[in-house]
């Protein structure tokens, strides 16, 4: 199974990256997932399901420990590639 996964934390902060914003990517972009996005207003990340699954834990620990007040996310699953 393949899975999406959006999400955004807050509080925002235009002028600079708060750190929490700043674990969660880092915690995105060093999982091992495919096709990662990473945005000033929201984040994506596609993969097997235990990988997605495995970064979302982390990322929840790791942003909140860093000061996020809120984490929003949003999984689905997504279809396979036939080949």
């Amino acid at each position: 199974m393949r899975l999406r996964v959006e999400f955004t934390t807050e509080p925002f902060d235009l002028d600079e990256a708060p750190a929490h914003a700043v674990v969660a990517r880092e915690v995105i972009q060093s999982a091992e997932l495919d096709a990662v996005d990473v945005g000033p207003f929201g984040n994506t990340a596609e993969g097997g399901a235990d990988e997605v699954l495995t970064a979302v834990d982390s990322l929840l620990c790791r942003a909140l420990a860093s000061g996020a007040t809120r984490v929003s996310l949003q999984v689905n699953v997504i279809e396979e590639e036939v080949r």
